[in-house]
Parts: structure tokens; sequence; C-alpha cells
């Protein structure tokens, strides 16, 4: 191993010991004859990939050189968080990446943008935090370029280590956060075999389901504007039954599903889709103006049907012969 992991900046170092540890890498102890880039590969897919293990094992090991057999690395992954109600990416931010401004990147991470808080429900990816020791010609270009793919979030880096200024110098600590981490499929089985996967409610797949359901949205909004309810129902039916989904996802099926069931006169399942929609979105207002009659009809009715007071309790028989003797 190099010297250089002997040189550090305090600034960054201090950073390192704040990030929570949400996204935790798995280990992997190496074989007979492995090669970093044999592990690369094998794990992400990617001998490319052999870059990130040199950097977040503070190795030296150039392209194709064997390791020592029963070396424990460490091989990074992402991890995962379940949104819950008043979580704004500020505090997860705090709380996973160890700084409320750090909030933008765990944003656009999730491709969304900083201003559009997550909601309830939702699944976020965690980047992993990659220790990076910075050599001699390093520069935060070269760095973006290397574990980020392109120059131009060269800026994600100075603002993510709370660089005053731009200047680096060799051995200096800085966090790069890494988000394309995919793995292969023999990848998360040694993740799974590793206990790794743990470390979160649905380890991703929860994540999958909603991009899935994000991805099918558009289609499904068509297929009602343009009068395909039977296509809508069961769109919507199958997109319900990925599980794990955001409730403004939820709240957003069941409101496609209110409209395709009153226009197909599916009295009974447009009021359940009523009730289901307002459940899942407090804030679902029966406006009149946006909603046709028969829709406000619909969600009206099944309100009247659950406040309505039971009858009252006939009054017991003694009673009513006591008052008959009267």
């Amino acid at each position: 191993m190099s010297s250089r992991r002997t040189w550090f900046s305090a600034g960054a170092l201090a950073a390192t010991t704040l990030v929570a540890s949400a996204a935790a890498a798995f280990p992997h102890v190496v074989r007979e004859g492995e090669t970093l880039a044999q592990i690369a590969e094998r794990t992400y897919g990617r001998v490319q990939m052999e870059q990130v293990l040199v950097a977040a094992n503070a190795l030296d090991a150039g392209a194709g050189v064997p390791i020592m057999p029963g070396l424990r690395l460490e091989v990074p992954a992402l991890g995962h968080h379940r949104v819950t109600a008043g979580e704004t990416w500020a505090i997860l931010a705090e709380r996973l990446l160890g700084a409320a401004d750090r909030s933008d990147v765990l944003a656009l991470s999730n491709d969304t943008m900083p201003w559009i808080e997550p909601t309830d429900g939702q699944e976020i990816i965690v980047p992993y935090n990659l220790r990076y020791v910075v050599g001699q010609h390093d520069t935060l270009l070269t760095i973006a370029y290397r574990f980020l793919g392109k120059r131009d979030k060269a800026w994600m880096l100075h603002k993510y280590n709370h660089f005053k200024k731009d200047t680096l110098h060799r051995g200096m600590v800085i966090l790069v956060p890494l988000t394309d981490l995919p793995l292969t499929t023999q990848g998360k089985a040694e993740a799974a075999s590793a206990g790794a996967l743990v470390r979160s409610e649905g380890a991703g797949r929860a994540r999958e389901a909603q991009r899935r359901v994000d991805a099918e949205l558009p289609q499904l909004a068509s297929d009602v504007r343009s009068g395909r309810y039977i296509d809508a129902v069961a769109r919507a039916s199958r997109l319900l039954g990925y599980g794990d989904l955001a409730r403004m996802q939820i709240a957003t099926l069941h409101r496609h599903l209110l409209e395709a069931y009153v226009a197909l006169d599916a009295t009974g399942l447009a009021e359940t889709a009523c009730a289901a929609w307002r459940e899942h979105d407090p804030t679902a207002r029966l406006d009149p103006i946006e909603l046709s009659p028969k829709i406000v009809r619909a969600c009206t009715t099944f309100t009247e049907q659950h406040l309505r007071l039971p009858p009252p309790d006939p009054a017991p028989a003694d009673a009513v012969d006591a008052g008959g003797a009267r």
C-alpha cells in the first residue's frame, strides 16, 4: 500500500467521521488467483469498476495485478431508506450523509429536484461515500470524471466536501458520493450471503417497484383520458399489485380507478376507490369544478354511508311493559 494513506486533510477527515453508515459495503475475501479486475467484473459487470475497489480499500494495485489470497476487501454498494412522513431532503441528508447541505446531491441521486420533497413511503437510494486520497496530479475535474463519469460534476465534489477554494493537494481526503453501483446477479448473491442487503426495508425492491409505477403512470392517465377504461382498470390493478408503493402513488392509482369505475357504472368499486384515494391523500378535495358530478356523487355516497349513525337499539321488553303499565 502507498504511503499516501498517511496524508490527510483535517477538514475532510472530520467529514468522514460524520457520515452515517446507511450505505454500507459488503465484504469479499480474495481467493487464490483472483485479481481486482476479475472481482469488479463479476460484482459490477464492468472491469472499469476496479478503480472503485482500489480507492475503497486504499490499494495501489494496477489493472490485472493479483492480490493476496485471504485479503478482506470492502465492496461498495448503495444503501436504501424508506421515507416516513415529515422527512425532507435536508433532514435525510444530515442523517444519512452527515450534512444537511448535501440534500441537493441526495435528491439528484434519486432522479428528482431538491425543491421536490420525498413522499411518505418512497424508497430512496443512499449514495456510497467513497473516501478518496488525492494524488499528485488530481483535480476536482479529473476526480469527477473518474468516479462520477462527467467533469461538469466537479461542482458536486466542491460543495459536498465544503471546500472554500478549488485547490487540492496530495494527501487530502475527500468524499465522492457514488450512485452508479449496479450489482450483477452474482454481486447481489454475494451481498445477500454477507447480510449486506438486510440494511434496508426493501433492499431496493421497493424503489424498483416505485420506479416502474412512475414509468407507467403517464400511460394510465392516457388510458383514462382516451376512454380505455377497462385497460385503465387492468393497468392500475396490476401496478397496485407491485406493493411497497409510496402513499401518493397509491392515491394516484386509486384516483384513476375512481374515474374509470364511474365511467363503467361500477358504483360500488368507484366508492371503494374514492375512499382509498382520499385515505392515502389527505389533501384530496371533492372539487365540483374539477370533478364530474358522477365522481362527486360516488365519493359523497360512500362518505354518507359510513358516517350514518346506526339506528337506536330497541328498548328492552321489560321497559316497554313498565311503560304500558303506567
